[in-house]
């Protein structure tokens, strides 16, 4: 397919990926500047208390600690970007996210433990972590917190992200009323976004994402509410337009810049928007044969 030029101030994968950056950052600086007032306070208590410890015992203890917790961010933010915890999904999700803080300490312990012995065993001095049932209890309690402030952190900065994009929370349950009399090929519809009334022309429309009771429709980077079902919108949308690319996704054909194969028969969408979409293998074949066009007719003779 022929490339399509991304249209000005609507690549949301590049701020995406810049405030991911930025985050990266932030918590760079919070556990660096962590471990340096523990190592300074820990020399202060030491000296306050008539403690036998060396400064670089003290700084080892604290850097270890924050080195791993930066090793193992990163997956933690991915889990928050691919598993978010949302008004319609933190009940199902939370039980994960336990575990999950249970793993973050399981590796957080384990990592620094080992960082721990390899200093102590250059330095030439024995290391021992003492009771492993006790630090695994004491490090836990620590733990819980630094993790579950990572995810809402996580989740906080996502949420003003789209408040300032001006995106609608699909999150909540539905208003009361019946949803829109189904209209063959309407050329707009109704949907409330940010306490607000709008008409979203279906001209405009680029793909929709399947949101519980609702349907996203995404407009010029931003996303808009619809009280429906994803099949329900097919079946009124022009097929010839819109083409089911995913259980959760049907997108403007127009808006496909490229179509990237993956492994198992699944695609990749790059969108015009700069977006990324799914394409099941399900659907795959006829995306292609709808991009491909209709067949030309042969007059006989």
């Amino acid at each position: 397919m022929t490339s399509i030029p991304l249209p000005p101030g609507h690549d949301l994968a590049r701020a995406h990926r810049r405030r991911r950056w930025l985050l990266v950052i932030f918590w760079v600086v919070i556990f660096g500047s962590s471990a340096l007032s523990g190592t300074i306070t820990g020399r202060i208590d030491a000296d306050r208390y008539h403690v036998e410890a060396a400064t670089w015992q003290i700084a080892t203890a604290e850097t270890s600690s924050s080195l791993v917790s930066l090793l193992i961010l990163p997956f933690l933010l991915i889990a928050c970007d691919r598993w978010p915890l949302h008004a319609d999904t933190w009940r199902r999700r939370l039980p994960f996210y336990v575990l999950g803080s249970m793993l973050w300490c399981a590796l957080h312990v384990t990592g620094m433990d080992l960082l721990r012995m390899l200093v102590f065993h250059l330095k030439g001095v024995p290391y021992d972590p003492g009771d492993l049932a006790l630090q695994a209890v004491y490090e836990y309690l620590k733990d819980v917190r630094t993790f579950f402030m990572i995810v809402a952190v996580e989740h906080l900065v996502e949420w003003f992200g789209r408040r300032l994009r001006g995106e609608a929370s699909l999150l909540v349950a539905p208003e009361e009323g019946l949803p829109v009399e189904p209209v063959d090929r309407p050329e707009r519809f109704l949907v409330r976004k940010l306490g607000q009334d709008f008409l979203v022309a279906t001209a405009d429309i680029e793909w929709a994402q399947a949101s519980g009771n609702y349907v996203n429709l995404r407009v010029r980077g931003r996303d808009y509410p619809l009280r429906s079902t994803l099949a329900a919108l097919e079946s009124r949308l022009d097929p010839a337009v819109f083409v089911r690319v995913h259980r959760s996704y049907l997108v403007r054909l127009a808006q496909v810049t490229s179509i990237e194969p993956l492994d198992g028969g699944d695609a990749r969408l790059h969108m015009a928007d700069g977006s990324q979409l799914p394409c099941s293998r399900r659907y795959r074949e006829a995306l292609r044969a709808a991009a491909a066009g209709p067949e030309p007719v042969v007059a006989r003779a």
